[in-house]
């Protein structure tokens, strides 16, 4: 391995240990990491410099001539017709948000606080030095890209961009196909209130600025900023799924009233720790068409209640070494079961009577909307006294097909 070699190495090791471990670090460590990024990238420029002046003289000799000479002898190059002559591709325009400079302004408006370069905010329609920055394209596709390896069930359900304000059949949404011909007067109508209308609301990250202040290169911001944000933004969206209120944010599929009452199930504590009694209570009421779902409940109420459950001849229903070769995979039945913070769904033993411990669906039956543009402002936490960085997201959360959804509440 050469030197360059073993620089690159030592670069992308330090940017995994960053990426992974980035927010245990102190503020010494991280300023010692920067020190060293910054010496390795110097020493790889001098290198590649010595590399390009060998590579141009070794180019004057094949031509016959002596550094700083005139051209002693020359070699033919093949000719070349007209028809085989090619056009150079023309050079694509620059992103003006995507550029080395802007993302260095940007570093230093999100880290140090200051003021994005007036050339910069020309082409917004706001100039003043407090109207916040776009956060640059190649770190906001960083984030879109890691959002859906954070949250296993946000990154389950269907992801959509349309018009927020305009009702949009579901049909439209979520096709159905029927047979054209004999009897096609007796096919199935769509239903004209069947219909599905996203809103924009607001969904803001904060970031405290002192976790961030001692970055010095870019590469490094990257990885603690979308780290940071997509952390955030996809447990606020996971929850919104479920319990969202549908005021001034999406609308969770237990808030939603158009689950049918029959779906709504309520599981009294004998039936709910028998296999007998989820059979009985819950399977017989999934509809064939609904039945490709999951369930999601709390950790504890899988740990405490369905793990280890076995049916009356003895056999594991919960399936208890299931995955462990790939890590906790969890199965109910034959159903996939994803496990969420007691904020989402409330653990059997903490829930009050009437309380939702579990819910039965199919994520693609439910939508995210969201043209995935992010924009940041900076303020100051007066109670904290701390200058902090606030991403703001659009989006909004509904269910598609509410007919699936099965709500299991804790009885007596």
């Amino acid at each position: 391995m050469n030197r360059l070699q073993g620089i690159e190495v030592r670069l992308s090791e330090i940017t995994a240990e960053i990426e992974t471990r980035g927010a245990e670090f102190t503020a010494e460590q991280l300023t010692a990491f920067n020190s060293e990024v910054d010496a390795l990238k110097t020493e790889r420029a001098g290198l590649l410099s010595t590399n390009k002046h060998r590579t141009a003289l070794l180019a004057s000799i094949a031509e016959g001539r002596k550094p700083g000479a005139t051209i002693l002898r020359t070699f033919p190059t093949p000719s070349t017709s007209n028809d085989e002559q090619r056009t150079a591709a023309p050079t694509a325009t620059p992103d003006p948000n995507d550029t080395r400079e802007y993302r260095n302004a940007f570093m230093d408006y999100m880290c140090r606080g200051v003021s994005i370069p007036v050339e910069f905010r020309a082409n917004r329609t706001t100039t003043t030095t407090d109207a916040g920055a776009v956060i640059p394209t190649s770190t906001l596709q960083e984030i879109i890209r890691k959002l859906d390896s954070y949250g296993a069930v946000y990154a389950k359900v269907r992801k959509l961009n349309v018009q927020g304000g305009v009702r949009v059949p579901i049909s439209s949404l979520k096709p159905e196909a029927t047979w054209v011909g004999e009897g096609a007067s007796e096919s199935k109508k769509l239903n004209v209130n069947a219909f599905v209308q996203f809103n924009y609301y607001g969904l803001e990250c904060k970031i405290s600025q002192t976790l961030l202040t001692s970055i010095v290169t870019y590469e490094m911001f990257q990885n603690v900023f979308v780290k940071l944000a997509t952390e955030a933004i996809v447990c606020a969206m996971e929850k919104s799924i479920f319990v969202g209120t549908g005021s001034g944010q999406a609308l969770g599929l237990t808030k939603d009233d158009r689950v049918p009452a029959a779906n709504k199930i309520t599981v009294s504590s004998a039936d709910f720790q028998s296999w007998t009694g989820w059979k009985k209570n819950v399977f017989a009421k999934m509809k064939k068409a609904y039945r490709n779902g999951i369930f999601v409940m709390a950790q504890g109420t899988f740990d405490g209640y369905i793990d280890g459950m076995v049916d009356e001849t003895g056999q594991p229903i919960g399936r208890v070494n299931y995955g462990i070769a790939d890590g906790e995979t969890y199965r109910f039945g034959g159903k996939s079961v994803e496990t969420v913070e007691d904020d989402i769904i409330t653990g059997y033993d903490e829930a009050d009577t009437g309380d939702v411990v579990a819910v039965f669906f199919n994520p693609s039956d439910y939508a995210i909307n969201s043209n995935m543009q992010m924009t940041v402002v900076k303020w100051t936490d007066h109670d904290t006294n701390e200058v902090k960085n606030k991403a703001i997201i659009i989006c909004d959360g509904k269910l598609l097909d509410p007919n699936g959804v099965l709500i299991i509440k804790k009885g007596i």
